[in-house]
């Protein structure tokens, strides 16, 4: 039986993901305002939590239908065979609401509503429901959108992003999803260009490297919430880890560098790699004044430091200056992709972008400055 499958995604990346999707064999793909829509059956489910770099979750759509009263939105919820996932003792919290130009506006009452037509349904359908705490946790998102209401149900548990491979949790560091995005972008070629990042901090986008150059899923790693649910066969999950485990490419060659000028940084960016299965990514420490090329063409990809992360303005324009300094002495032949919430950027770093892309980092806007001649 297939579904629909939504993939939610960071704001500027939909195209990312969607060729991502394709690259995995899945044709009619549908592209949206931060999310990428596809059919599938249960493996498909599976195999998207598993390999998709740049998505954050991974929903399944079970109702769409038009309200504009709570009655419609209970009978209309209600009538969905909720049973088909959620078994007699899940738990299914109702984690999400949105509403946007609809007469149903109010997101606690919308919350409420389908909660309630949800367990009327289930208690009918089993007649009688422990209150005692299950594994199976279905948790159920709802968008209104002009009054068209879309129930989906979230597979994955903790986003996408958290992919199991951190040592010690770090609120500032680049989302992992991002970072590969940002990979994706430059048409990095795994085994001909150098990968370098030179303010590589605990290692995201050097590890995400790794993960593509390896061909290593990024979620095999960790769990999802769907490998504890009944509808879901765990033959079906077991299956799927056991085919991203044998597509590894264990023996490629590449070259992946990450410098930073913090050695605490360092430590932690090579403990990443380790959980990671990486053992071959090159960590040094050194300051952006310090750093030399490993090879006279290649990739730098980098976030540098920017806000409150780097200290005042002045610090700021200083170290983008010597950036760009740098890298037109340094680095002639090489391409640059630069990550950074400083609007001012181009400026500061003496050359203007052949392509940027707004991109959101945590709920900050981005710009994702691009420097090549091809």
């Amino acid at each position: 039986m297939n579904y629909r499958i939504i993939a939610t995604t960071t704001m500027g990346l939909e195209s990312i993901l969607a060729k991502e999707l394709r690259h995995l064999g899945y044709d009619k793909v549908k592209v949206f305002d931060g999310k990428v829509e596809f059919d599938g059956d249960l493996t498909d489910i599976c195999k998207a939590n598993l390999w998709l770099r740049t998505a954050g979750r991974i929903y399944i759509k079970v109702a769409q239908f038009h309200a504009i009263t709570f009655d419609d939105l209970f009978d209309q919820t209600k009538i969905v065979e909720w049973e088909r996932w959620i078994p007699k003792d899940g738990q299914f919290p109702v984690t999400k609401v949105s509403s946007r130009k609809s007469k149903l506006f109010s997101k606690s009452d919308c919350q409420a509503i389908v909660k309630k037509a949800i367990g009327n349904r289930l208690q009918s359908y089993y007649k009688h429901r422990s209150t005692e705490t299950e594994k199976a946790e279905i948790a159920i998102r709802i968008q209104i959108d002009n009054d068209e209401v879309t129930l989906s149900i979230d597979s994955t548990g903790p986003g996408l992003n958290k992919r199991g491979y951190r040592a010690h949790n770090d609120e500032a560091s680049l989302r992992e999803t991002l970072a590969a995005g940002m990979i994706l972008i430059s048409r990095w070629r795994t085994q001909k260009d150098i990968l370098f990042d030179p303010f590589c901090g605990t290692g995201t986008i050097c590890i995400e490297a790794g993960l593509i150059a390896e061909n290593r899923a990024p979620g095999l790693t960790r769990s999802f919430v769907s490998e504890e649910w009944p509808a879901i066969p765990k033959k079906l999950w077991q299956n799927a880890r056991e085919d991203a485990q044998a597509q590894i490419k264990r023996d490629v060659d590449f070259n992946i560098i990450g410098s930073d000028r913090n050695q605490r940084s360092l430590e932690t960016a090579k403990k990443n790699a380790d959980l990671a299965g990486l053992k071959t990514i090159h960590f040094e420490q050194r300051q952006l004044i310090d750093v030399k090329p490993h090879g006279e063409n290649g990739k730098i990809i980098c976030n540098p430091p920017y806000g409150q992360r780097l200290g005042n303005e002045e610090d700021i324009k200083l170290l983008y200056q010597d950036m760009g300094q740098l890298f037109f002495e340094q680095f002639p032949d090489w391409t640059y992709y630069v990550l950074t919430a400083h609007e001012e950027f181009e400026s500061l770093f003496g050359k203007k972008s052949r392509k940027h892309r707004k991109l959101y980092n945590g709920g900050i806007k981005c710009f994702f400055y691009q420097y090549f001649d091809y």
